[in-house]
């Protein structure tokens, strides 16, 4: 599990929050890492930092949204570093906060385009080059909210879902080619993303009284989980989801 050394992963949002811990922690275990997100310079921050921690990293902004930029992005993967053995997905948006009903259409074209569209854009780049080396492994990064309804959170909770299924139907298809698809569904994580959400004490406070832990996970908690799905450990499991929620999703989905 700790060892990645000769490996080649690609991480989409991958200049803050889940996705930078995720790239740290498989540059710290000997994976060359192609970091991904929208903004070039945000890209080449994080990669300079994982440069000098002797990290083989590759910087390449590009939006999920955009085809010809997915495109691109694993092209660049495969003319540097020879091909790709796992795909983290992590990339993700949410524009709306609130009642389900108050949401634009706007709003609900951009989260699933990102969110659950643009998943599917990255795999579809990576398999091919995944199946050139004879496997891979997949992790798509979707949200407790996947599982449960989040109060303020409804689109997005639907694109969490969906998430999920999509997961699961990848893994039936690619099972026969040794290509590993499996889900990662965290709780309440303390990224810049969820900012809204542990910003604002009594929210935060509320949200809380529903996780048993009472407590939010880190990023680094959630990323090496992620490696842990990648490694050889995780050989068997496909189409699974592993929850890190504090148990979250046995109570309420709902804040009283």
């Amino acid at each position: 599990m700790d060892d990645f050394h000769g490996k080649v992963a690609v991480v989409t949002g991958a200049s803050r929050g889940i996705g930078r811990a995720v790239a740290e922690a498989l540059a710290r275990r000997g994976a060359a890492v192609v970091l991904s997100s929208r903004k070039q310079q945000a890209l080449d921050e994080v990669a300079e930092h994982l440069r000098a921690q002797g990290g083989d990293v590759l910087a390449v902004a590009a939006h999920t949204g955009d085809g010809e930029a997915v495109a691109r992005l694993f092209r660049r993967a495969a003319q540097v570093f020879g091909g790709v053995d796992f795909l983290v997905n992590n990339a993700a948006t949410n524009p709306h906060f609130g009642p389900l009903l108050s949401a634009q259409e706007s709003q609900w074209a951009k989260i699933l385009d990102v969110n659950v569209v643009g998943y599917f854009r990255t795999v579809q780049a990576a398999v091919p080059l995944m199946r050139a080396r004879g496997g891979g492994k997949i992790v798509n990064v979707a949200s407790v909210a996947g599982l449960m309804p989040l109060q303020g959170m409804g689109v997005y909770s639907v694109s969490k879902a969906g998430v999920l299924m999509l997961t699961k139907a990848l893994a039936m298809e690619l099972a026969g080619e040794h290509i590993q698809v499996n889900a990662i569904a965290p709780g309440l994580v303390k990224t810049r993303f969820s900012r809204p959400l542990w910003e604002d004490e009594a929210l935060r406070e509320r949200i809380l009284q529903q996780i048993p832990q009472r407590r939010m996970a880190t990023a680094a908690e959630v990323a090496d989980a992620v490696c842990f799905l990648l490694s050889s450990a995780a050989d068997f499991m496909t189409g699974a989801t592993l929850v890190l929620d504090g148990g979250q999703r046995w109570r309420a989905g709902f804040f009283a």
